[in-house]
């Protein structure tokens, strides 16, 4: 679950800040621990995005899914 600090940031703030730390780790220039630290808030802020990610789908499907809308939702499928 996201903290109360990370509920005020946008999708667009998480994402920036894991491309961030992706960064840090492809150069691979720290030490090892800084390396595990910067992993660890990698996988929090991947953990943020797709938690925001899957609140807009659900708001998607519910708009979607009412009569007035006259649209439905489909699986996508990956090729």
């Amino acid at each position: 679950m996201a903290s109360k600090t990370t509920k005020n940031r946008s999708f667009e703030t998480a994402l920036a800040d894991l491309e961030k730390t992706v960064g840090i780790l492809e150069k691979g220039e720290v030490p090892l621990e800084e390396q595990l630290t910067a992993f660890e808030k990698g996988i929090a802020f991947s953990r943020e995005c797709l938690e925001r990610l899957e609140a807009v789908e659900k708001r998607v499907e519910k708009v979607l899914g009412t009569p007035e809308s006259g649209l439905t939702t489909e699986s996508f499928e990956a090729p």
